[in-house]
C-alpha cells in the first residue's frame, strides 16, 4: 500500500502547495486531469477526503493538513539524502569557512586538509586563522576549533584531535644562568615570554595543576607575542621561558636544544575540537569534512 501511495502522496503535496490542479500540472509537466485522477485514487484508497475543491481553487481539508505537516519535512529530508548521495557520487561540492587558532590550523587542521582537498577538487575551504574566541555565528564561519573546554555548550562539537599538554620549556644556556624553577611560584623570579590574548587583550596566565589543585600565575617578562612561533623562537635564542604545547617542541627536547621544567605541574586534558550551531542536516561536503578529521583513537 505505501508503494502505491507514495507517487500519489508526493502529487498531492504539490498540488495543495500550489493551492491549485492547473499551476501543480505545469510544474510537473502532465495534465490537470492526471493529477485530479491521481488524487482522488489516494482519497478513495485511505477513505478521506484532502482537498476542498472550488471552482477557483483547492485547499487542503483538515486531515489534508495533518498529512502535509506530518509528511512534508520527512519528504524533504529524504530528498536532501537523495542529493547527498547523488553528489557523492558526482564528486562533492561547495564552500566551507572555518575559524581557527594558529597551533590546531598548523599542527592539526592543515595537515588533514591538505590530502582532504586533493580528494574532492570541488570543495573550496577558506581557513580564518585567528586566535581570539571568534563567534562563528556573527562571522559567518560554518565551523571553529577550540580546545574542548572553551566550547560554548549549544554548540554541536566533535573531538579531532587527542589529549594535550602545555609545557614550560627553556634553553639549557638560560637555565644554566638563571637556575630551574621547582614550583610555578619560582617563576616570578625568571624572565617569561608572554603571551597576549586577544580577547580583551589580556595576557595568558600560565595554568599547572597539582594533585588535582589548579594553579594559575601571572608571569613577567622582557617580551611578549601573540603568535606561537616567535615565543618558541625566543626560548631557543635564550631570552626565557615559555608555556608551549607539546607536540611544537619535541624535536627540540630530543635535541637537547630545550629543557622541560616544572614537569609535574604540567598535565594533560581535553585537546581540540570542530564546533558549529546545532541542525540536523549538513552539506555533504561539510559532513565530508566532520568525517575526515574525526578523532578515534
Amino acid at each position: 500500500m505505501l508503494k502505491e501511495n507514495f507517487s500519489e502522496l508526493q502529487i498531492f503535496l504539490i498540488v495543495a502547495r500550489e493551492k491549485s490542479f492547473t499551476k501543480a500540472a505545469g510544474k510537473l509537466g502532465v495534465s490537470q486531469s492526471a493529477l485530479s485522477h491521481a488524487v482522488k485514487a489516494l482519497e478513495e484508497r485511505l477513505n478521506v477526503r484532502l482537498l476542498t475543491r472550488t471552482t477557483r481553487s483547492v485547499a487542503p481539508t483538515e486531515i489534508g493538513e495533518r498529512i502535509i505537516t506530518s509528511l512534508e519535512p520527512r519528504l524533504a529530508e529524504m530528498e536532501y539524502e537523495l542529493e547527498g548521495i547523488l553528489q557523492l557520487h558526482d564528486g562533492a561540492s561547495g564552500n566551507i569557512r572555518l575559524s581557527a587558532g594558529e597551533h590546531s590550523a598548523r599542527k592539526l587542521l592543515w595537515p588533514k586538509l591538505k590530502p582532504f582537498l586533493k580528494a574532492y577538487p570541488n570543495i573550496n575551504v577558506e581557513l580564518v586563522v585567528d586566535n581570539g574566541f571568534v563567534d562563528i555565528v556573527e562571522g559567518r564561519f560554518d565551523a571553529g576549533i577550540r580546545l574542548g573546554e572553551s566550547v560554548d555548550k549549544d554548540m554541536v562539537a566533535v573531538r579531532i584531535g587527542p589529549d594535550m599538554r602545555m609545557l614550560v620549556v627553556g634553553s639549557p644556556e638560560y637555565l644554566a644562568s638563571k637556575g630551574v624553577p621547582q614550583t610555578p611560584h619560582e617563576l616570578q623570579n625568571h624572565r617569561c615570554i608572554n603571551m597576549r590574548l586577544p580577547t580583551a587583550g589580556g595576557l595568558y596566565h600560565w595554568e599547572f595543576e597539582k594533585d588535582g589543585k589548579p594553579l594559575r600565575v601571572r608571569v613577567e617578562g622582557q617580551l611578549t607575542f601573540n603568535l606561537l612561533s616567535e615565543r618558541i623562537d625566543a626560548v631557543l635564542s635564550d631570552f626565557g621561558l615559555a608555556c608551549v604545547p607539546d607536540d611544537m617542541v619535541q624535536e627540540e627536547l630530543k635535541s637537547g636544544e630545550l629543557v622541560q621544567v616544572l614537569e609535574d605541574w604540567c598535565p594533560t586534558f581535553p585537546g581540540y575540537y570542530l564546533y558549529y550551531p546545532s541542525r540536523k542536516q549538513h552539506p555533504p561536503a561539510f559532513a565530508l569534512l566532520i568525517d575526515t578529521l574525526r578523532y578515534s583513537e
